[in-house]
């Protein structure tokens, strides 16, 4: 869990909620679900064998050499129109109204505040993401043999299980494996497993 952690570390909570004139509280808490939910997003898409990930693989590898998180996150570089664009990436084509509508109820605040966050997260959780992917791309002969030996999506996929603590690398048991890496990442329980059937649905999953 100390990726995800670090993750979160990257994310200006108080600036966003300073831009967005919301609640900071309400943005953490957002913000708490809605990172764990764009990581297991692109988990499932790297991890099912109906989708081809080397689009993703690029689109995250473009992410890392941004230059977002370098110095720090500063909310006025993100641009939210590429984030919008990364959402629906994400998620099947589901941009982030319809995300939003989704997840509204789930515990990660109001439809609205969703709205407005997820196309802010998306470009900073994809820079963390891409960073992580290109130092696994440029590890030793020893780290080469093991993602050889990695589930599908090969580094990515390694590096988003490394992210929410294992739960992604374990391959895709039962029906909806978004509603465990969910489950395992937010603690289990009623909340995190409706939130993992919702965004199954989104991409396309089986509920």
């Amino acid at each position: 869990m100390a990726a995800l952690d670090d993750l979160f570390a990257q994310i200006p909570v108080q600036d966003i909620a300073n831009k967005l004139g919301a609640d900071e509280g309400e943005v953490n808490n957002a913000v708490r679900t809605l990172v764990p939910a764009l990581v297991g997003g692109l988990a499932q898409n790297v991890q099912s064998e109906d989708i081809d990930s080397s689009d993703l693989e690029q689109t995250v590898a473009q992410q890392g050499t941004s230059g977002l998180l370098d110095g720090g996150v500063s909310v006025d570089q993100v641009d939210p129109n590429q984030g919008n664009e990364l959402v629906a990436k994400i998620f099947g084509g589901n941009d982030s109204n319809q995300v939003a509508s989704a997840l509204a109820g789930t515990g990660a605040g109001s439809g609205g505040l969703i709205q407005k966050l997820l196309p802010i997260l998306a470009p900073i959780v994809l820079a963390y993401i891409g960073k992580q992917f290109a130092q696994r791309q440029s590890a030793p002969a020893g780290g080469e043999a093991q993602a050889q030996a990695a589930p599908s999506g090969g580094g990515l996929g390694d590096v988003l299980g490394s992210i929410l603590g294992g739960a992604a690398g374990g391959g895709g048991g039962g029906n909806n494996p978004l509603g465990s890496i969910l489950g395992s990442v937010l603690g289990g329980g009623g909340q995190s497993n409706a939130i993992g059937e919702i965004l199954g649905g989104l991409l396309g999953g089986k509920k």
